[in-house]
């Protein structure tokens, strides 16, 4: 026979279970979001100025729970001229300009602060 035992009053599970109900866990994603499109707009090569200026985010909230989307509205002939920039491309004249990967490396410090925010919050 096994018998577990018990002692408290699970207060501090209470108060835990309650931050995820509330989405308190969450509150700060506004400010992960300026921060990422502060990031992105200055590590953006520029040309023009255009695709730098062009970065804006959004909260979601699906089945996985929230989380940001990172946004780029500069296009250009039907093309996003993120996705140009960040893996290279084509040119009229039979060339080719290389990509240049610029948004992982900037973001993954935004990343590891949000993880390292929300673990912070779990644990208080």
């Amino acid at each position: 026979m096994i018998e577990i035992t018990s002692k408290g009053d699970y207060k501090s599970t209470r108060e835990f279970l309650n931050k995820m109900l509330n989405g308190d866990i969450f509150s700060d994603l506004d400010r992960y979001g300026q921060i990422g499109v502060d990031a992105l707009a200055s590590a953006t090569p520029v040309d023009s100025g255009l695709a730098a200026s062009s970065w804006s985010y959004r909260i979601v909230r699906d089945s996985y729970g929230p989380g940001i989307e990172w946004c780029n509205t500069d296009i250009e002939g039907g093309l996003e001229v993120i996705i140009l920039i960040q893996y290279g491309h084509g040119t009229g004249t039979g060339g080719y300009v290389q990509g240049r990967d610029f948004i992982n490396p900037t973001m993954r410090p935004i990343f590891d602060q949000i993880a390292n925010d929300v673990w912070e919050k779990v644990n208080a």
